[in-house]
């Protein structure tokens, strides 16, 4: 249960920052963003330890950049399939 919660936690703040980076206005909702940041932050986990980097002395910087790029092309890409203008 602690783990879901703490995907939900992570979703919300990658989202958030993914779409204050992106240029312009994404006209998608609170739960997309929720629901895309967890997308972003499970692929950049699985990128991070696929090079070995997903777990380092103190906070994981490098794991958590690659998650907000994941993250920012996953609002991307579901801005494009469902045709959302910015």
């Amino acid at each position: 249960m602690l783990s879901f919660i703490g995907m939900i936690i992570a979703g919300a703040v990658l989202g958030a920052l993914a779409r204050l980076i992106m240029p312009g206005v994404q006209n998608i909702s609170i739960l997309w963003t929720v629901v895309l940041g967890a997308v972003g932050a499970l692929i950049g986990a699985i990128i991070a330890s696929f090079f070995g980097v997903a777990h380092t002395d103190g906070f994981d910087w490098i794991k958590w950049a690659l998650s907000l790029i994941a993250a920012i092309i996953a609002i991307s890409v579901y801005m494009a399939v469902t045709g959302r203008k910015q």
